[in-house]
């Protein structure tokens, strides 16, 4: 004997009244942070509008930045935040991807904890740390030992040698990507962690069964699995690195010019910022300032955008290989 048990009416429209509800909480949800977006945008390009319509296109090629006759140029804090975030990126990638080997295929079980907890640690440390640490231990280091020896044995070199030529300040861009890198590489080394961790066992077992050693395994099997999730780590440790402010601002050197060198000081967007705008005297001067922050918001969205491109490509093509 069957029996269908009855549905409350009430009940089923106390469910709908629920699901209706949450849908709009949801959807505000999303719309809000959208509105956040477009408020921010809109408010950057309303402060930034007089220094644009002043300049024009040369305030993106000028280098020049002058308070007392009202010039400013955006290029030397551009240059200095595409170029120390490049320098971050060369560094922590590879010690980032060999901490994530490490910690996933190669460390014994007792090491694998303390390591972790200390990544975890190092990321929770303020920027303003780094940047104290960086300015009277790193550059130090750099200036005595490091920077002589670019200078001596790179310096004479054609082509790159102009990026290790002049005087060892031991503070400059190259000293400020160092710092940087070091903040970024718990980030991107947590993220790689995750992703390495989710590779299932069938396959890197079946590796080691077909002959191939850990290398081969990490290489041909780990890394294409994880990909997706490498570049989303990779991507994010960047944004990290174009935004910082304290940090870079402690050991770059703060110097409104544009130099081949590395070892030279530079200046970057977030620094600028941070070191004038309390100071700023003038609708223009601090309109410019403003400028240079909707740059390094315009930058940022165009690094997050392509990362999402490059993203969608690479599932893309994983799944017309399968």
């Amino acid at each position: 004997m069957s029996s269908v048990a009855a549905i409350d009416p009430r009940h089923a429209a106390g469910q709908r009244l629920r699901e209706r509800i949450f849908r709009g909480a949801t959807l505000a949800a999303a719309l809000l942070v959208l509105t956040l977006l477009g408020g921010v945008a809109v408010s950057l390009t309303r402060g930034a509008w007089p220094a644009f319509s002043h300049f024009k296109l040369a305030f993106l090629t000028r280098e020049i930045w002058n308070p007392v006759t009202d010039q400013y140029g955006a290029l030397a804090p551009v240059y200095g935040t595409l170029v120390t975030s490049l320098i971050a990126m060369a560094v922590a990638i590879p010690i980032s991807f060999g901490i994530a080997v490490f910690l996933t295929e190669l460390a014994p079980v007792w090491l694998k904890r303390p390591v972790g907890i200390a990544i975890e640690l190092l990321a929770a440390v303020p920027s303003i740390i780094f940047g104290i640490w960086g300015l009277f231990v790193l550059a130090p280091i750099l200036q005595r030992h490091v920077q002589p020896w670019l200078i001596e044995w790179l310096g004479p070199l054609p082509g790159i040698g102009r990026l290790f030529q002049g005087p060892p300040f031991g503070i400059g861009v190259l000293t400020a990507g160092v710092v940087l890198a070091i903040m970024v590489i718990p980030f991107i080394s947590a993220v790689m962690r995750d992703v390495f961790e989710t590779v299932p066992d069938v396959l890197k077992e079946s590796g080691y069964g077909l002959g191939a050693t850990t290398w081969e395994v990490i290489w041909k099997v780990v890394v294409p699995h994880s990909r997706v999730g490498m570049v989303g780590g990779v991507m994010l440790g960047l944004g990290r690195a174009l935004g910082e402010t304290m940090a870079v601002t402690f050991v770059i050197g703060n110097a409104h010019r544009v130099s081949s060198s590395l070892l030279a000081p530079g200046t970057t967007i977030s620094a600028s910022i941070a070191n004038e705008f309390t100071e700023a005297v003038g609708d223009l001067y601090t309109s410019s300032l403003v400028a240079l922050g909707a740059l390094l918001f315009l930058i940022t969205f165009t690094v997050i955008a392509s990362a999402r491109f490059m993203l969608l490509r690479l599932d893309r093509r994983a799944l017309s290989s399968v």
